[in-house]
C-alpha cells in the first residue's frame, strides 16, 4: 500500500503529546484536571493522484477493556490488563483538495457532554468514544500503568463519500472504508496521566 506523509504539528513520532492537545492532564496531586483539548494541526502529502476523499481516524488501542477500576483511589490498572480501541477523532468525506486541518479548527476546549457530529467545510465528523463529535484528546486513567499510544491516521480513499450519516462511530467508518483505501499514513504520539510514570 502506498504511504501518505503525515505531519502532526507539535507531536513527534513516539514522543509525548503536549497537555494543550489533551482532554485531561495531571493535576500534580495524582489525579486529573481539564487539558486544553485543542486539536493539533494535521497535514498530509504524497497521496495518490486518483484520491477522491480522505479520512482521519485517531485511535488509542491501549484503553482498558473495562473501566471498573479506572480512576479509583487505592486501585491500579496493570500494564497487561486487557485493552480495547478508543476513538478520539473520526472525520470522513474530507474533500481531495483539503490536505491540512489547522490547530484548534475542530476543537479548542473541553466541552462537557461532547461536541455535535455532522458536516463541516472540511468533512463529516462522526462520534468519538467519549462520546461526542470531532476531536477530543487523550485522557487515560490516572491509575493506569500502561503508556498510551495515539495513532493519528490519514487514509486516501477511492470514493468521494463513504455514505455515512448521523452518529456513526470509528469502527463503522473503518468498516465502510475497508475496500476503498488507496494509501495510508500515521504519526503515533504517547500520553499518560499516571503521576508515578511521569516521575520516572
Amino acid at each position: 500500500m502506498q504511504k501518505i506523509t503525515v505531519t502532526v504539528s507539535g507531536i513527534k513520532e513516539g514522543q509525548p503529546i503536549a497537555e494543550r492537545f489533551a482532554y485531561g492532564a495531571p493535576d500534580g496531586k495524582g489525579q486529573v484536571k481539564d487539558g486544553g483539548n485543542i486539536n493539533p494541526a494535521i497535514s498530509w502529502e504524497n497521496a495518490p493522484k486518483n484520491t477522491k476523499s480522505f479520512a482521519i481516524i485517531v485511535v488509542d488501542p491501549d484503553v482498558p477493556a473495562s473501566f471498573e477500576s479506572a480512576n479509583q483511589p487505592g486501585k491500579t490498572i496493570a500494564a497487561d490488563f486487557p485493552r480495547q480501541n478508543f476513538y478520539h477523532w473520526v472525520l470522513v468525506d474530507i474533500p481531495p483538495y483539503v490536505t491540512t486541518i489547522a490547530e484548534g479548527a475542530d476543537s479548542h476546549e473541553v466541552v462537557k457532554g461532547g461536541k455535535p457530529v455532522g458536516k463541516k467545510n472540511y468533512g463529516i465528523s462522526g462520534l468519538n468514544s467519549y462520546p461526542g463529535g470531532g476531536y477530543d484528546g487523550p485522557c487515560p486513567p490516572w491509575n493506569d500503568e500502561r503508556l498510551h499510544h495515539y495513532h493519528f491516521q490519514v487514509f486516501a480513499l477511492d470514493v468521494p463519500s463513504l455514505g455515512l450519516t448521523g452518529k456513526f462511530t470509528g469502527p463503522e467508518a473503518e468498516k465502510a472504508m475497508q475496500t476503498h483505501i488507496l494509501a495510508k499514513g500515521e504519526v503515533v504520539g504517547t500520553y499518560t496521566n499516571n503521576q508515578k510514570m511521569l516521575e520516572k
